[in-house]
C-alpha cells in the first residue's frame, strides 16, 4: 500500500484521523473539491450535511477509480464546511459512514476540517477535496 497513517509519539492522538500520512508510490493524483452534485449537477441533500458529505465522498471515489485508486491510496483530505460548528461533527461523520459503507471501504476522516462562510452554489454545505498517492 503507498500510504501509511500515524500518530507519532509525542503529538495527541486524535481517534478521527492520523498526525502524519507517509507516501511511497509513484502516482500522485490531486482531486479538485467535490460537492454534492450527482452526474447531471444536481445537489443532492439540499440543507442536509450527511447527504451532501456522502455525495461528495462517492464522487471522490469515481475520481479516484478514475485515476486507478480508492480511497486506500489517500494520503489527505481537506473538508470545507458552511458555517462549521462542533455540534455538526455527528452529522458529517454520518456522511462518511454512509458513503464508504457504499463503496465498502474504511472510513477515511479528514486530516483538515475548516470552517468556511460559503461555498461556489448557497445550497453547497460541504466541499472536500483530496489528494492521493498510487503505487
Amino acid at each position: 500500500m503507498a500510504i501509511t497513517l500515524v500518530n507519532p509519539n509525542g503529538l495527541p492522538e486524535i481517534d478521527a484521523y492520523r498526525q502524519v500520512s507517509i507516501a511511497t508510490g509513484s502516482k500522485l493524483v490531486f482531486i479538485a473539491g467535490q460537492v454534492a452534485w450527482d452526474v447531471d449537477g444536481v445537489t443532492v441533500g439540499e440543507g442536509d450535511l450527511a447527504a451532501q458529505v456522502e455525495q461528495c465522498y462517492l464522487n471522490i471515489g469515481i475520481a479516484l477509480a478514475e485515476a486507478g485508486g480508492s480511497f486506500d491510496d489517500v494520503a489527505k483530505l481537506t473538508v470545507y464546511v458552511v458555517d462549521w460548528t462542533p455540534d455538526k461533527m455527528p452529522r458529517l461523520m454520518e456522511g462518511i459512514a454512509r458513503a464508504t459503507a457504499k463503496l465498502g471501504v474504511t472510513p477515511v476522516p479528514p486530516a483538515t476540517l475548516l470552517g468556511v462562510a460559503a461555498l461556489d452554489v448557497p445550497d453547497h454545505l460541504v466541499e472536500i477535496e483530496a489528494t492521493a498517492v498510487i503505487d
